[in-house]
């Protein structure tokens, strides 16, 4: 298709076919989701599996690639759904607005992908997921905390167990121990120092939901587009690249 030729030109026809022919779930379409979906969409990924169980709030404008005047109040996957298949109406793009727990995992992870981007910005649904994916041996890209973050230059990647400064990165790496986890699954983090701790008093501008006493409330924390919108495009160029690599 004309509209990949630089895609193909770079990556060559077979490998580039690769990526017609992959599926990639995404869980969690918000500030870093959203722009995961976007760069995988626009790089020719012939199938996608949207997951997210909230909508579209006007608070959300502010980092979320979906979010605007006119999809306010829409459920983020069909909100996505309908923009990617303006990018590749070939794509296929499966859109699930269901919550990530244990009880759904067998929805979200059948068949499984040839790759999950975990999303999630809430700890419960996170580590539920990400457990879940390693015990099913599914290849997994995670985001850790893009809040509170300005400098771009601090980001990394790398296995879970070996980031560093990253408070919800260590709440995530003690419970997956907890669970036998000791590595193989990969993150997008910061080493930026934050003075903030996921323990004490928690906040949430989310309205009330079928789910709003599932695990912890999310907090309210500030946070720039563009450090967001870089980590979501980061986790997109990490499943690139592992799909791409010769096989």
């Amino acid at each position: 298709m004309e509209r990949f030729t630089r895609t193909r030109c770079f990556l060559g026809a077979n490998t580039f076919n690769r990526l017609t022919q992959s599926l990639v779930t995404i869980v969690g379409l918000g500030a870093v989701g959203g722009y995961a979906a976007e760069g995988l969409a626009r790089a020719g990924i012939g199938r996608l599996r949207l997951v997210d169980f909230d909508t579209i709030q006007i608070s959300n404008i502010n980092r979320q690639l979906l979010a605007l005047d006119s999809t306010i109040g829409q459920a983020k996957v069909d909100t996505a759904r309908d923009r990617i298949r303006l990018i590749n109406p070939q794509c296929q793009v499966e859109a699930l607005q269901i919550f990530a727990a244990d009880e759904t995992l067998d929805t979200i992870l059948n068949p499984p992908p040839d790759i999950l981007i975990d999303a999630i910005d809430s700890l419960n649904p996170k580590i539920q997921l990400l457990a879940g994916a390693h015990k099913r041996d599914i290849v997994t890209f995670s985001s850790m905390g893009a809040a509170l973050r300005t400098d771009p230059s601090q980001i990394k990647t790398g296995d879970i167990m070996s980031s560093n400064h990253c408070p919800l990165a260590k709440h995530v790496r003690n419970r997956l121990r907890r669970q036998g986890i000791t590595g193989g699954i990969r993150c997008v983090y910061s080493t930026e120092p934050v003075d903030f701790s996921y323990q004490g008093p928690e906040k949430t501008a989310q309205p009330a939901t079928l789910y709003e006493n599932r695990g912890r409330k999310r907090n309210v924390l500030g946070s720039l587009p563009t450090i967001t919108g870089i980590f979501g495009l980061i986790l997109a160029n990490e499943v690139l690249l592992r799909l791409t690599q010769n096989q």
